[in-house]
C-alpha cells in the first residue's frame, strides 16, 4: 500500500485543504503516515503571507527531501502559487501545484513515476472563476469541523499578498455547503466553523444569494447542528441583514472575529482598508444588541509603514474603549510584492516590538476582564483535547460558545460532545471549570 505524509503551514483554510487532499489520496488506496517518518509521497502545503512563511515553507520542503530522497515530493498552497519557479528550483521537488487543481495531484504523481520529469502544475489564479470543490466529510481532529465556503479576496489591502496567491473571490454553491454541513453533523460534529479566505464575502459574486441567506439556510435546513461559528467577518460585511440573522439565530456562537488591523484612520487609509474607526465602532454597537456579551476578537498590525507614536496611541485607545476579548497582534512584516513593502518611513524593528509588547499586555488584561464576567456561570463547552497533552491530570480543554478556553475534569468519552461546565475561576489563557453534566441528546434536539 503506497503511503503519503502531509505537512501544513499557515492558516485554517490550508488545514482544511490538507484534509481534502488526504481524502483524495485515501480514495486511491494510500495510507497516511506521520511526516517525521519515511513515506512514498510527501505533500507540503505552503504559506506565503509573510516572507518568513516562504522561508519556513522552504525549510519544511528540504526536511521532506531528507526524510526519503526517493519519495515523490509535492508542493502545494500559497507559496507554490506565487513563486512556482522558486519552489521548482529546490533540488528534489518533483511536483508543484498551486491553490487550484489539487485533484490533478494524483495524476501528476503517476505521470512523474513514469516520466521522471518535474511537473509544474501551477495555473494563473487570477483567471480562476469557479470555486474548486474540495470535500471533507470528516477531520483527523475529531472535535471542531471547518467548512470552507469561499475562496479568494477582492480587497487588495496594501500589506497583503493573498489575492495573488488565492485569486479573486469565488463562492461555493449553497447546495454543496449545506450538503457538506449535513455530512459533518452526521459524522458527529457538534460545532461547525465557517471558513474561507474572506469568509463573509460569501455570495458577493452571486446574483441572488448572500452570506446572510447562507446562515439562514444552514440553520433551517441542516438537521442536528448545535453550534455555528463564523471564523472571520469584516466590518464592511456586517450588513443590517447579517445583524438581523445573528439576532434571530439560536446557533451562532457568541464570538465574532472582526479584523481591525489598526485603530487609526490615517493608517487604515494607507492600508487601503474599507472602513473608518467610527464605522467599525458603529457595527460593533449593532452586533452587541443582536448578540449580547459576544466575545470580540481581532487582528492588529503594529508598526505599519509611517505609523507615528500618535497613530499607535489612537489604536491603543480604540482597542481599550471597545473592550476586545482577545487580540492577535502582529508586527508589520514587509511582504515582497506588496505596495506597503515599497512605502517610505518603514518603522524600526525595536519600535515595532515595543508596540507589540504594549498591545499584548493590554490584550491579556482585556481577556481577563472579559472572562471574569463569566465566573460562577454555567456554559456549554466541547472538550477538545487533554490539558497539556497529559491524560493523567484528568483535565480536558475546550471552548465555550463565547470562546473562553476552559480546563476542567473530564473523561475521554466526552471528547467532541456538548457538556455543561461551571466556570469556577476565570482567567487567561485558561479559565478553570467544574464539570456539571453532558447535554442530554434529546434535550439538545428539542432546543433545535
Amino acid at each position: 500500500m503506497p503511503s503519503v505524509a502531509f505537512h501544513t503551514l499557515g492558516c485554517k483554510v490550508n488545514h482544511y485543504e490538507t484534509e481534502a487532499i488526504w481524502q483524495l489520496f485515501q480514495s486511491h488506496g494510500y495510507e497516511r503516515k506521520d511526516f517525521e517518518t519515511s513515506a512514498d509521497v510527501y505533500v507540503v502545503n505552503t504559506c506565503t503571507v509573510t516572507n518568513t512563511g516562504d522561508k519556513k515553507s522552504r525549510q519544511v520542503i528540504r526536511r521532506a527531501i531528507r526524510k526519503n530522497p526517493n519519495a515523490v515530493i509535492c508542493v502545494t498552497g500559497c507559496y507554490a502559487q506565487t513563486s512556482p519557479a522558486e519552489v521548482m528550483a529546490i533540488p528534489g521537488v518533483d511536483i508543484v501545484v498551486g491553490t487550484q487543481d489539487r485533484e490533478k495531484m494524483l495524476g501528476y504523481i503517476e505521470e512523474y513515476k513514469t516520466e521522471r520529469e518535474p511537473i509544474n502544475g501551477v495555473s494563473n489564479i487570477m483567471k480562476a472563476k469557479v470555486y474548486e470543490e474540495l470535500e471533507v466529510p470528516a477531520f483527523t481532529d475529531r472535535t471542531r469541523a471547518s467548512l470552507k465556503i469561499q475562496e479568494g479576496c477582492n480587497n487588495f489591502c496594501t500589506f497583503c499578498i493573498i489575492p495573488w496567491a488565492r485569486g479573486l473571490l469565488r463562492s461555493r454553491k449553497p447546495e454543496a455547503v449545506l450538503e457538506q454541513a449535513q455530512q459533518l453533523v452526521d459524522a458527529g460534529y457538534k460545532e461547525i466553523v465557517l471558513t474561507g479566505i474572506h469568509t463573509a464575502g460569501y455570495g458577493e459574486d452571486m446574483k441572488d444569494y448572500n452570506f446572510a441567506q447562507l446562515l439562514r439556510d444552514l440553520e433551517a435546513k441542516v438537521k442536528g447542528v448545535t453550534r455555528l461559528r463564523i471564523s472571520s467577518i469584516e466590518a464592511s460585511q456586517v450588513t443590517d441583514e447579517v445583524v438581523d440573522v445573528i439576532n434571530n439565530s439560536k446557533l451562532i456562537a457568541r464570538h465574532l472575529h472582526i479584523p481591525l488591523q489598526s485603530g487609526s484612520d490615517s493608517v487604515l487609509k494607507r492600508m487601503r482598508r474599507k472602513y473608518s474607526t467610527a464605522f467599525y465602532a458603529e457595527k460593533i454597537k449593532a452586533l452587541k444588541k443582536a448578540l449580547p456579551d459576544f466575545a470580540l476578537t481581532s487582528d492588529v498590525i503594529v508598526g505599519f509603514p509611517g505609523e507615528t507614536e500618535e497613530e499607535f496611541q489612537e489604536t491603543y485607545n480604540f482597542i481599550r474603549e471597545l473592550k476586545f476579548a482577545e487580540l492577535h497582534v502582529f508586527p508589520y512584516s514587509q511582504r515582497t510584492g506588496t505596495p506597503a513593502a515599497r512605502m517610505d518611513n518603514q518603522v524600526p524593528d525595536e519600535v515595532k516590538h515595543e508596540r507589540v509588547r504594549k498591545l499584548i499586555t493590554l490584550s491579556n488584561q482585556l481577556a481577563k476582564e472579559y472572562a471574569s464576567k463569566y465566573e460562577d456561570e454555567v456554559l456549554e463547552v466541547i472538550p477538545e483535547e487533554p490539558f497539556k497533552k497529559d491524560v493523567t491530570t484528568g483535565e480536558w480543554v475546550g471552548y465555550t460558545d463565547n470562546y473562553l478556553k476552559v480546563r476542567f475534569p473530564a473523561t475521554p468519552e466526552m471528547e467532541g460532545k456538548l457538556v455543561r461546565v461551571k466556570i469556577t475561576k476565570a482567567g487567561y489563557p485558561y479559565s478553570q471549570g467544574q464539570f456539571v453534566r453532558v447535554m442530554d441528546e434529546e434535550k439538545a434536539q428539542q432546543v433545535i
